[in-house]
């Protein structure tokens, strides 16, 4: 039978991320694909002790196997809006959290509430591949901005600012995927300040800000919103574990309750045992002490995938240093195609995501990212120099 699919979905064929679990699945294969957190830093007794301390009582956890309401279990939004204050995101109440199954719903949402087909959305270069996705799905005109070693260009994303007159700028201002940048201080000040002037709407994605393992802290945009044009997205997916699917989006009480009532004819709500396990992991002091324990795992990998590069990866290789997060971004500065390389690289049973499809339009053939997080540092050794005799 010939099936008549929407053309909102015509532009997903969710090829990158399908191969990525493909590949990750497979013991064999060193996987430098994904952007799971470290096997190692996911805080597996301490869950464990406390959902046997819920499963104990039956009477108890009965109420957490029950519906809830769309916001967020009871208590949980007040916990979420005090464990961001340390970030110097203050000043919030509860009207203006919703708890989202993943960050990604959060991204979704706010889409939901904004955009008509045709509506521009301005994005970095490159930037998210999951929300290039999520645009396509709302028929969205998606403009790329140029970027530097900084983030994203201030002179080409006023140009665009007014050519295009968008309602959301998508960013992913701290430790980005894919390249690892963060974006200074004065520069997030002055893009909302443009964003302020031109009417649009900052989408501000945030799941790996707290894993900063080198360098000074730099302050959530929302921390610095005096004009109510950022919406602080993040996820205990990272920080946590991405299997709890629970994300939160902190912004102006208009659009959250948008967001909510979008939330409302998807899912209802956030599954309500996830919520009450992490309410209970971060009431319980874990939150802060488990990602402090995390960082010299992250900081041992990357700095073995970094110095894998310059003994095996071609001269023609350059590359981003990031300071935390998950990711490295390089490009060949030959033009090597690392589409065309890829086969290459599987054939040496090691694998990583072209950087084509971090891009809306006009894509990098010459680039690649690499995840850190999810090997050992015997792995990335051996991975990395397999794929310096795949690209040599």
């Amino acid at each position: 039978m010939d099936y008549t699919f929407s053309k909102a979905l015509a532009g997903m064929n969710g090829t990158a991320t399908r191969e990525i679990f493909k590949l990750t699945s497979k013991p064999e294969v060193i996987s430098f694909a994904g952007g799971l957190p470290a096997g190692d830093a996911l805080p597996v007794q301490q869950l464990s002790e406390i959902a046997s301390e819920f499963f104990y009582d039956p009477s108890a956890v009965r109420g957490m196997l029950q519906y809830s309401v769309t916001e967020g279990i009871p208590g949980f939004r007040e916990v979420v809006l005090e464990q961001v204050k340390d970030l110097g995101i203050i000043g919030q109440t509860v009207e203006n959290v919703l708890i989202t199954s993943g960050g990604g719903q959060g991204l979704d949402l706010l889409c939901k509430a904004f955009l008509d087909p045709g509506d521009a959305v301005l994005v970095e270069r490159p930037t998210f591949l999951g929300f290039l996705q999520t645009l396509n799905s709302y028929n969205a005109r998606t403009v790329g901005v140029e970027a530097d070693e900084c983030g994203i260009d201030l002179a080409d994303l006023e140009g665009k600012l007014l050519e295009y007159h968008p309602k959301l700028i998508y960013l992913i201002p701290t430790f980005s995927n894919p390249t690892g940048k963060t974006c200074p201080l004065e520069r997030r000040k002055a893009i909302i300040e443009l964003a302020s002037r031109h009417g649009a709407i900052i989408m501000e994605d945030d799941p790996y800000g707290r894993l900063r393992f080198s360098g000074e802290a730099v302050a959530p945009m929302k921390a610095m919103d005096e004009r109510g044009v950022v919406v602080y997205v993040s996820s205990f997916s990272k920080t946590i574990s991405p299997g709890l699917r629970c994300g939160f989006s902190i912004g102006p009480s208009e659009i959250i309750r948008k967001m909510t009532i979008g939330k409302q004819g998807v899912d209802l709500h956030t599954a309500t045992l996830s919520q009450h396990l992490i309410k209970r992991y971060i009431e319980k002091e874990f939150f802060l002490s488990n990602i402090k324990r995390s960082l010299p795992i992250y900081k041992e990998r990357k700095d073995a995938m970094m110095n894998a590069i310059k003994r095996y990866m071609p001269d023609s290789f350059k590359h981003t240093d990031p300071e935390g997060g998950l990711f490295i971004w390089g490009e060949f500065m030959d033009g090597t195609d690392t589409s065309a390389k890829f086969p290459f690289a599987i054939e040496k049973k090691v694998a990583y995501i072209q950087g084509e499809v971090f891009y809306a339009e006009n894509a990098k053939k010459n680039a690649l990212r690499l995840n850190y997080s999810n090997e050992s540092p015997e792995r990335i050794e051996a991975g990395m120099k397999a794929l310096g005799q795949a690209f040599s």
